[in-house]
């Protein structure tokens, strides 16, 4: 990717850079060091992501957080493939599969009230790990299934796998999330 020059809030620099994404509510570069910073142009959004990454600082699942400032955050890089992306040029194999409810249901341990994260939001690490970037309200939206996470494996067409790997892999979080995944998903079906 192209390398572009970074100031944050014109207080620092941070030499050459390379992008990594840019959303609604910042940029994300790697730093010649290999961290990476997120830079904010959102100060509500940036303070909710910070808050979350500080109090799950340390959990395996979550880039480690080396320094907060007003305007960014610097962080572990999570180098890997977007779960979507990895899904379309490998699929959606059972032990994908369990990782990710393995994910989910350390949200739960992690007394998350927001059971759901969106497919562009996990990075499948080179050694088949995965990484949450980009978490958003965890502890303030309440949401008791992987909403987003199902729309998303649906468009990939690999919802049906899922959730068989998951009947089989945790029968309670099935029992829980089946009817309401499957009432999600017939209610989107119009729309997407």
């Amino acid at each position: 990717m192209k390398q572009k020059h970074v100031r944050v809030n014109n207080n620092y620099n941070f030499s050459y850079c390379r992008l990594l994404g840019k959303g609604h509510n910042g940029e994300v570069y790697k730093l010649p060091s290999g961290e990476a910073i997120k830079v904010s142009y959102n100060d509500y959004a940036f303070v909710g992501e910070c808050n979350i990454l500080e109090r799950v600082n340390g959990n395996r699942y979550f880039p480690e957080v080396y320094q907060v400032g007003k305007d960014y955050i610097i962080r572990e890089c999570a180098d890997g493939e977007v779960l979507s992306k990895y899904i379309r040029k490998n699929g959606m194999s059972e032990e994908l599969a369990c990782r990710i409810i393995d994910l989910l249901k350390e949200f739960y341990k992690l007394k998350f009230k927001k059971i759901d994260i969106r497919c562009r939001d996990i990075i499948v690490q080179p050694d088949g790990q995965l990484k949450v970037i980009d978490p958003k309200k965890c502890y303030s939206r309440e949401r008791d299934f992987p909403r987003h996470l199902s729309k998303g494996l649906y468009k990939l067409g690999v919802l049906d796998f899922f959730i068989e790997v998951l009947k089989g892999y945790d029968e309670k979080l099935y029992k829980m999330w089946s009817g309401k995944i499957n009432r999600y998903i017939e209610s989107k079906k119009k729309v997407m």
